[in-house]
């Protein structure tokens, strides 16, 4: 799959948590070589409900970053936060986090929301409990500031969801064997120029277009 990445040659990457299983040492520093192997400048990483165990949201600050973070590039910006809490499954925001998310989201730039708990139930994974506590808040601020689009992942189902003009991209998984039924593994590719183009490759290279349209502006 880095392989694969590297000749598509991206110029922003965006990886949406559970880098590791229960927040370990050594699981961080796999994760972290493996995704250093992905070559490019421009990434933005998230953890997840995984990466969160065992103290793991303190050691993906010392690999990866701040867990609150603003990538510009071009005209598009795309914010990440942290929707993970110590120990448990369950996602949440926080109220603390929406001025920084509002403020970070000024301007008229495509805008992208990144996270790793989906706000939205995701199909063909059984009983729903683990939207974060605050989705509803969430998803009105990120539609009132006019969000182009929302990445996020935690179930393994990739699927999309449209609320207004936004579009809410669930990302599978690229490595885990713990798929559902034959959904198999995948990740996005998401073009942007004068419209948005979003297509789900499989490890194999087969790719499906599953989503084709024009937005509100042109990206740069």
């Amino acid at each position: 799959m880095i392989n694969d990445i590297n000749e598509i040659s991206p110029d922003l990457v965006v990886i949406t948590g559970d880098l590791t299983d229960f927040g370990y040492v050594f699981e961080y520093e796999e994760a972290k070589r493996y995704i250093d192997e992905i070559e490019c400048e421009r990434k933005v990483v998230v953890p997840g409900n995984h990466d969160a165990r065992n103290l793991g949201y303190l050691l993906f600050e010392e690999f990866f970053g701040k867990r609150l973070k603003t990538l510009k590039y071009k005209n598009i910006t795309v914010v990440g936060v942290d929707s993970s809490e110590p120990d448990i499954d369950e996602g949440h925001i926080g109220r603390e986090k929406y001025e920084y998310i509002e403020e970070s989201f000024n301007g008229e730039n495509f805008k992208i929301f990144a996270l790793h708990h989906h706000l939205l139930p995701v199909p063909m994974c059984g009983r729903e409990r683990n939207v974060p506590v605050d989705a509803g808040d969430v998803l009105e601020l990120l539609d009132r500031l006019k969000v182009d689009l929302v990445l996020c992942g935690h179930r393994h189902v990739p699927w999309v969801w449209r609320l207004n003009n936004m579009i809410i991209l669930n990302a599978g998984t690229t490595c885990t064997n713990r798929t559902k039924g034959r959904i198999g593994r995948s990740y996005n590719l998401i073009e942007l120029d004068e419209g948005m183009r979003i297509y789900r490759i499989s490890p194999t290279g087969e790719r499906n277009m599953v989503i084709d349209e024009k937005r509100r502006m042109e990206v740069r």
